[in-house]
């Protein structure tokens, strides 16, 4: 080889090896990144029933106050005025949804002597998504934290349901606050995007270059914000399922057979671990191909006529019983 070619070759090798030692460093950047840095774990607080109403009728009207928020996602409790409830039930709703999602199953719940909360997760309940950019975790973990203060209140006990996005919630809460969650229902819990949505290897790079903002927000054709996507996800991958001990009674997990939303290994896998942890048995309900649920299987629009029986069935499994 002539010297001139070795003069042409040496710095493109030059080139080439520090594009592939960038790479590695932001290959080694993303997978190091500590995604439990920041305030994650809020700290519970003791309300007394006065208060915890109190908190309720402060969120209802700041959500008044905001002309963006439709008037049916409006926080939404259902208390029994004249007597103390033995139990309180918190209901999560899913991302990108509102408290109407739950508000049948929460009259169902009201009716069988539950005091019931559902309040709105942050940036939600506006009519385009857009606010959902600005979506952070920590205001997600601050939010269902802050949601079990009011809920443990209003009864002898708590419980939680969440679907979805607040599924992961409600399970997050079991293991963030063990003493304070007596029973746990999850259904359709995103805890990761199925794979055909989102390989397992791309799960954290998509947590840490949008969830960090290290690139700018991607928003697909279907309007989803990646950037508010991976605050859930963060959330779901800073879980302690292996705590142990605490007062957690029950816990069940609803799936469905057409949902291709979720992750179901980890739907399943997450739940028991928690389960395994506490000594609990893990009851569990899918959805065969031929109900028609899907991902959504709580908003009495998707439910349709067997939302008598779902909702039934959902009774059953918080209160530890086997469909």
């Amino acid at each position: 080889m002539s010297p001139a070619v070795i003069r042409v070759l040496r710095p493109a090798g030059i080139a080439v090896a520090a594009l592939l030692a960038v790479l590695l460093a932001a290959a080694v950047a993303v997978y190091t990144w500590p995604l439990d840095a920041g305030r994650l774990h809020p700290a519970g607080q003791r309300l007394s029933y006065p208060e915890a109403r109190a908190r309720i009728a402060e969120k209802v009207a700041a959500e008044r106050a905001d002309p963006g928020i439709l008037p049916e996602c409006r926080s939404l409790a259902l208390v029994h005025e004249d007597r103390p409830a033995a139990a309180s039930v918190l209901m999560l709703h899913g991302f990108t949804d509102c408290p109407v999602q739950f508000a049948e199953l929460a009259r169902v719940f009201h009716e069988r002597g539950y005091n019931v909360y559902v309040p709105l997760a942050p940036r939600h309940g506006y009519p385009n998504r857009d606010a959902l950019t600005q979506l952070r975790a920590p205001d997600l973990a601050g939010y269902a934290s802050d949601a079990l203060d009011v809920t443990a209140a209003l009864g002898t006990e708590a419980g939680v349901i969440g679907l979805s996005g607040g599924g992961m919630l409600a399970t997050r809460l079991t293991t963030e606050r063990p003493d304070d969650v007596r029973r746990l229902l999850t259904i359709s819990p995103f805890y990761r995007p199925a794979p055909a949505q989102a390989a397992p290897a791309t799960i954290r790079p998509l947590v840490v270059l949008y969830g960090f903002g290290v690139l700018p927000d991607h928003v697909d054709d279907k309007n989803m914000s990646y950037r508010a996507l991976a605050q859930y996800i963060r959330l779901a991958e800073t879980m302690d399922t292996g705590r142990a001990g605490g007062n957690l009674a029950s816990i069940a997990v609803v799936t469905s057979a057409n949902d291709d939303l979720i992750d179901m290994g980890r739907a399943a896998s997450v739940p028991r671990a928690i389960a395994e942890a506490r000594g609990l048995p893990l009851v569990t309900h899918e959805f065969p191909d031929a109900s028609g649920l899907g991902h959504d299987p709580v908003d009495p629009n998707d439910v349709g006529a067997a939302r008598d029986d779902v909702y039934r069935l959902y009774l059953a499994l918080y209160q530890g019983r086997s469909a």
